[in-house]
């Protein structure tokens, strides 16, 4: 069952950076960003995480936490996180966990072959848990500054 708008997430727990680990409850009261990627070291989610870490204080001013989702492993997102100086968590979903949840894996063209992969999308959620706004099948650019604009309306 795919999450929609008004709903909470379902408890789960799933490896992050800083041997942390990810679930809906360790973010009570606060908003959060929860964005999937295809993979780490791309041009696009280079981009996209960028931005996010460009416009961390903004956020951090929101009461908005940022959390990134793909596929990759600990270790890559050790070294992505590093080389690109990322301020906030990378949450290793090789199971899938919250891809299933969050309904994102597609299948989807990659020079001219069928590949099952992560839709670019993001999710915020309101300081009481829900779901407040999606986007998928997003593109990059302009982007973060339009989850920003919502995350600073949400009360």
């Amino acid at each position: 069952m795919t999450i929609t708008i008004g709903q909470t997430m379902p408890p789960c727990e799933i490896p992050a950076t800083s041997q942390l680990t990810f679930s809906p409850q360790a973010f009570a009261g606060k908003k959060m960003v929860l964005y999937f990627y295809p993979k780490d070291m791309t041009p696009g989610c280079t981009a996209e995480s960028g931005e996010f870490r460009d416009n961390i204080e903004a956020f951090n001013a929101a009461n908005t936490l940022i959390v990134g989702v793909s596929r990759d492993s600990l270790k890559s997102h050790d070294n992505f996180r590093q080389k690109i100086g990322l301020p906030f968590e990378l949450v290793s979903d090789a199971e899938e966990k919250l891809c299933q949840i969050f309904g994102v894996i597609k299948m989807k063209n990659m020079y001219g072959k069928q590949v099952r992969g992560i839709e670019r999308s993001t999710f915020l959620f309101d300081s009481s848990g829900k779901l407040a706004k999606e986007w998928r099948g997003l593109k990059v650019t302009g982007h973060v500054s339009e989850v920003l604009k919502a995350a600073q309306a949400l009360n």
